[in-house]
């Protein structure tokens, strides 16, 4: 039975998109004198800036990561918690859901970024990327939270929007469910769970006390959005 919900914060509590790549584009461009096509930059969606910096070449990852941060928050004022979040998050935890999150944020982005939305309070775990060995893709972070949680792997569910997610939860044995409402590319994720709507999280928990321990890649038959759909592919 499923006792726990684990969320990811960007792209599936906070809309970030925006306000991310685009200072992530200024901040390149400020280094290497590059525009950068935004396309070539949505890898960076969950994963850690560190790693994000790397891969695009930037050798001082200390210098990069401060101004990215300089830049992010020029663009804060479009960041914004997704419809309907703030209601499923206190309706789970009402019927009595313990919740908690995982992200690839610092702390000092969590606390800068997610708290200022005023959730933070309902959330009794939260392992940000300096608490784990390894970030996402690996399962480092999940098999940490469990560890402090004294959560079960059969008793969570973690709800993201990225591959890396997937990864992250499938390689610890916790189903995952995925958050089509910030999903750039569902066709290659393979969830337990497709949920369109952050309300259709209450939907199947109730409807469905149990997650199937068969994850297949067609996914569970509840809240499933048909292959090909999301927010877009982009190449």
């Amino acid at each position: 039975m499923i006792h726990t919900v684990i969320f990811d914060i960007d792209g599936t509590l906070l809309d970030t998109e925006h306000a991310v790549l685009h200072s992530l584009r200024d901040t390149i461009f400020e280094i290497t004198n590059q525009n950068i096509a935004f396309s070539k930059l949505t890898f960076a969606l969950g994963i850690p800036g560190e790693v994000a910096l790397k891969q695009l070449g930037i050798n001082d990852i200390e210098y990069g990561m401060q101004l990215w941060e300089d830049n992010l928050a020029i663009y804060f004022h479009t960041v914004k918690l997704f419809e309907d979040v703030e209601n499923t998050v206190k309706g789970l935890n009402s019927q009595g859901y313990k919740l908690g999150i995982i992200t690839s944020k610092s702390r000092k982005e969590y606390i800068n970024d997610f708290l200022p939305f005023g959730l933070g309070d309902y959330f009794d775990t939260v392992i940000c990327v300096e608490d784990s060995e390894r970030p996402k893709p690996s399962s480092d972070p999940i098999l940490t939270y469990l560890r402090l949680s004294g959560t079960t792997k059969e008793e969570a569910i973690y709800i993201g929007d990225t591959m890396y997610d997937m990864q992250c939860a499938t390689g610890a044995g916790v189903a995952f469910g995925l958050a089509l409402w910030g999903c750039y590319c569902p066709e290659n994720i393979h969830p337990a769970y497709y949920f369109n709507h952050p309300k259709d999280i209450l939907y199947a928990l109730s409807v469905d006390k149990q997650i199937p321990s068969d994850r297949s890649p067609r996914g569970h038959a509840v809240c499933v959005m048909p292959s090909g759909t999301g927010k877009g592919c982009l190449k």
